[in-house]
């Protein structure tokens, strides 16, 4: 069975930083591109960033580029999403996701407001 399960959400200033946690069960995480998507009231999904089996590859959302990194540990099962000056249009529920399937986390809310 497929899992994904998101921590490290929160409450943060406007120029603050956080740091998403994904950890996959159930399938070989070093088979499959994984990435981060995002959810704010009233707008659609959107990519945030994602990131191929190695690692060696990411993609980045033009409104985030130079401020999120996506980094994995296949070793670990692990997914990450560091984001850095944060703004309070970073402000949606954060979910990770697997390409292939697709699969979903339960997502994660993270909110950027002073």
């Amino acid at each position: 069975q497929v899992q994904l399960v998101e921590s490290g959400g929160g409450l943060v200033q406007p120029g603050g930083s956080l740091t998403l946690t994904c950890v996959a069960s159930g399938f070989t995480l070093h088979m499959h591109t994984m990435g981060w998507y995002r959810q704010a009231p009233g707008k659609e999904r959107e990519l945030v960033a994602d990131i191929s089996r190695n690692g060696y590859n990411t993609h980045y959302a033009d409104d985030v580029k130079g401020r999120f990194t996506i980094s994995r540990d296949n070793a670990k099962n692990t997914v990450w999403l560091q984001m850095n000056g944060l703004k309070p249009e970073d402000t949606a529920k954060y979910y990770c996701y697997r390409q292939r399937g697709p699969y979903w986390g339960q997502g994660i809310q993270v909110t950027v407001s002073s």
